[in-house]
């Protein structure tokens, strides 16, 4: 069965659920509405015992731009958006980390920023040959999220996740990201999905419970996310990163979301 949503493509077969974030035109960035649509396809998987796993991919070419900064913060004082920020982000996390089913990310192709970070957070992590992982933390001038922090180093060890998470910001392949441990297979474009479908299938039929890659529990990760959503609420209210947006948006010439950063 295949069903549609405006922002989210649902497909059930043999025990598993394949969510497809489905807004290429931006890139299946996370809106303010892509988010709540995610959110509601986990809470509906959940639900549904006839659900054994998930897998969430994108529309090609892009798996997820991340969060789409200037379509989620709104004017407000300091204090009542750093609130905000701080539970957005940690809303974002938590849904992945309270999820109670396995769950495959199938990178299909580039991903940045929390789409990664929120990928580790899976059971599994399967990506095509046409896959990309960015996380521009320290371009940005903002700390790692989505329990980076900790969980990048126990994956890949302390030099790939400082080059990733540091100043070098590197962008490993999909190859490079099945070699430092990021990604947990690498596959060509086309064999992609069927692959997910087979591995998940696999996981549903042996009964699999949901587990975190790494040495953490749920709770564990639950408190670093708590953490480092303060951070970053810290960090995006800070003078470099505002005005590093406004003059970014501007250069797009995005004169209504400059504006919105060049006021706070």
């Amino acid at each position: 069965m295949t069903s549609r949503t405006d922002l989210i493509l649902q497909r059930d077969l043999d025990g598993v659920r394949t969510l497809t974030m489905n807004n290429p035109a931006k890139l299946n960035g996370w809106t303010m509405s892509m988010m709540a649509a995610l959110k509601a396809a986990f809470a509906a998987a959940e639900a549904d015992d006839a659900v054994k796993v998930v897998v969430l991919t994108g529309t090609d070419p892009y798996y997820c731009a991340g969060v789409n900064l200037s379509a989620t913060l709104q004017l407000a004082h300091p204090r009542a958006l750093h609130a905000q920020i701080v539970e957005h982000n940690q809303a974002l996390f938590d849904s992945f980390l309270d999820f109670g089913k396995p769950i495959l990310a199938a990178v299909n192709g580039p991903a940045i920023g929390a789409s990664v970070t929120s990928a580790s957070l899976c059971d599994g992590l399967i990506a095509s040959e046409r896959a990309t992982f960015s996380t521009p933390f320290a371009a940005l001038g903002v700390p790692p999220e989505g329990c980076s922090s900790v969980v990048f180093e126990e994956l890949m060890g302390s030099e790939s996740a400082s080059r990733m998470l540091g100043s070098e910001g590197w962008k490993p392949t999909g190859t490079e990201a099945a070699e430092i441990g990021l990604a947990t297979e690498v596959v060509s474009h086309g064999a992609l999905m069927p692959d997910a479908q087979n591995i998940a299938a696999k996981w549903a039929h042996e009964g699999k419970t949901r587990a975190f890659r790494g040495s953490r529990d749920r709770d564990a990760l639950k408190a670093v996310n708590a953490s480092e959503s303060i951070a970053v609420a810290d960090a995006f209210l800070a003078s470099p990163f505002l005005e590093a947006q406004y003059r970014f948006l501007r250069s797009k010439k995005k004169r209504r979301p400059a504006l919105m950063f060049l006021a706070l």
